[in-house]
């Protein structure tokens, strides 16, 4: 479920940040590895919520900075 659930985030950050595939890591820093702003990560989020029918809470985004922090948020709620 894990590989899947990276895999769907992958293609939203693909999508939203406008970057190659190869380019989201999970140890690619959301801001200076993919140049997301803070108004793109708000995008970003809107597009995972989305794509897995799930809330996130704003609280808990204030500290994901990688996507491995994104993707461990993402397992929480969806779980």
């Amino acid at each position: 479920m894990a590989d899947d659930v990276f895999d769907r985030l992958t293609a939203c950050a693909v999508d939203v940040l406008q970057v190659k595939q190869e380019s989201v890591t999970p140890d690619a820093s959301l801001a200076d590895d993919l140049g997301a702003s803070s108004l793109i990560q708000v995008e970003l989020v809107m597009a995972i919520e989305e794509a897995f029918g799930i809330s996130v809470p704003d609280d808990a985004v204030e500290d994901i900075r990688t996507m491995d922090d994104l993707h461990r948020l993402i397992l929480s709620l969806v779980s």
